[in-house]
């Protein structure tokens, strides 16, 4: 058995989906691990990450605008502003996807389906610096 550790670090423009999949099977592809299991892990409580459709755009617009009616920004109902109208939407978002992520690996490949993408999904309206963690497992 053998494990490999990696960071993506990704500078993201405002609340939206960033498609981290390239980086994240350049360096499985480069592990050198042939079967095994990816763990993916998001450092922040105003991030997330999703797998979903990376083929038709209009899936992430959609996304977003769902959480926009779910959980909107400047609500009367939060009391936690301390950052601003989108601090308490964000943590609200992130506790509603995931901050981790389990993919198998299977002949040395990220094994995703035809159109499925990972992508981290910023939920703060300014720029931020995030981290995401891999842990690969296998042999």
């Amino acid at each position: 058995m053998q494990q490999q550790h990696h960071q993506i670090v990704q500078k993201t423009h405002g609340r939206r989906l960033y498609d981290i999949t390239p980086a994240i099977t350049r360096w499985v592809a480069d592990a050198g691990i042939h079967s095994g299991v990816l763990t993916l892990y998001i450092q922040h409580t105003s991030a997330s990450l999703l797998i979903n459709e990376n083929y038709d755009s209009d899936v992430l617009v959609d996304m977003e605008s769902f959480f926009a009616r779910l959980v909107p920004d400047g609500d009367a109902l939060f009391i936690h502003t301390a950052e601003g109208p989108d601090d308490m939407p964000a943590h609200i978002r992130s506790a509603l996807t995931q901050t981790s992520l389990s993919i198998p690996v299977i002949e040395g490949k990220v094994a995703l389906g035809t159109w499925q993408g990972i992508f981290l999904y910023e939920h703060r309206s300014m720029a931020h610096t995030r981290k995401v963690l891999l842990h690969l497992l296998g042999e």
